[in-house]
């Protein structure tokens, strides 16, 4: 038994769930979300509770359980509630800022990098140490932050580069004379 997929999803209000065969479409105040899931698991609804539930007994079956019920679960939340992530920059002369669609970064390099931001996306600097990234897309706001994060990742003797919020940098000692 998947302990995460025997739970349902419960759907609050504001937002639509759509089940035709195996596509499962999700409509709320962010926008629409969509997902495609294999034969290996069957998902039905029941008043507002979205449930999965394996096909066959197979090992295919029994993993995509849980998997297959925290996407529904994360297209649920992202058009109702949307997710997001910060990041935080630190050295000296670093900094970020908005400039139309693209997010300027100043990180010690000779040039300035830019950032295309995609369209699905909202990134905002409060200052210019702050960079905050949301949007109705788990997946996709995970996967620009890790893109912005990796032009300059923090480095463990002076600590300088880009950070998610709240992460711990491991810090190395540095030459003795």
């Amino acid at each position: 038994m998947s302990r995460i997929g025997k739970n349902p999803v419960e759907v609050p209000d504001g937002v639509s769930v759509e089940i035709a065969g195996q596509s499962v479409t999700a409509k709320g105040k962010l926008g629409e979300l969509n997902a495609i899931f294999g034969d290996d698991v069957e998902v039905s609804r029941d008043g507002n509770q979205i449930l999965v539930k394996p096909r066959n007994d197979g090992q295919t079956a029994r993993k995509l359980w849980g998997t297959s019920r925290n996407i529904i679960a994360n297209l649920v939340t992202g058009v109702g509630e949307g997710f997001s992530r910060n990041l935080e920059i630190q050295g000296v002369g670093y900094r970020a800022q908005v400039q139309g669609k693209d997010l300027v970064l100043q990180l010690g390099f000779s040039h300035e990098v830019r950032y295309p931001v995609p369209e699905e996306l909202k990134i905002t600097c409060s200052d210019q140490t702050h960079i905050s990234i949301s949007g109705a897309d788990k997946q996709k706001v995970g996967q620009a932050a890790a893109e912005i994060r990796s032009f300059r990742p923090p480095e463990p003797y002076k600590g300088k580069g880009i950070r998610y919020e709240g992460e711990y940098v491991f810090r190395k000692e540095g030459k003795k004379k």
